[in-house]
């Protein structure tokens, strides 16, 4: 594939729609259509140079049996969905202060130690540009509800043996479901 072109179609209040113009390898037009969180995007290059998006947090408890899980009611799907808590990093902050800060907001438990972080990755590569990192580490505290009136979430601690069942039962983020399938065995 060949990078022609750029254009801006839509500018909303947190996503910007792009079409992207390419040339195959046939030589024929391909107009491809994604989304971005980056209002600015101008040419090739601004497609994948640009900073970190988002974080996900693969949270266990300190004894690593259990797993956090959030229940959320994700509007793009209109149902709820099992998660890992997540959310995105504001303006000046690090990966770990946005995992500290989303998770406390999120579940009301405190971030106790950051085992590893993970190079960013993107979140949904067939329509988007957005990248999250992901922070494992473990986390203490009592769950409490959310506080954004802009969310819905029922976060809670799960073994191995209640994710295998959910698994069976339940629809997932696809990270959280390829994580949690592993995980559970």
């Amino acid at each position: 594939m060949k990078f022609r072109s750029i254009r801006k179609e839509y500018q909303g209040d947190y996503i910007t729609y792009y079409k992207i113009g390419y040339e195959t390898e046939s030589g024929r037009e391909k107009i491809y259509e994604m989304i971005s969180r980056d209002p600015e995007i101008k040419n090739q290059n601004d497609l994948n140079t640009k900073k970190t998006d988002a974080v996900i947090m693969i949270i266990h408890d300190n004894t690593g049996e259990r797993i956090l899980l959030n229940f959320e009611y994700r509007m793009a799907v209109g149902e709820w969905v099992y998660n890992f808590p997540a959310g995105l990093i504001d303006e000046g902050e690090t990966v770990s202060e946005a995992a500290e800060r989303e998770l406390r907001e999120e579940t009301g438990l405190k971030l106790t130690d950051i085992k590893d972080v993970w190079k960013e990755s993107y979140s949904a590569v067939g329509f988007s540009n957005e990248m999250g990192s992901v922070v494992i580490g473990t986390a203490q505290g009592t769950i409490q509800k959310s506080d954004s009136d802009a969310e819905e979430i029922k976060a809670a601690w799960y073994t191995k043996e209640e994710v295998r069942s959910l698994l069976s039962e339940y629809r997932f983020a696809a990270r959280t479901q390829a994580y949690c399938a592993i995980w559970s065995r």
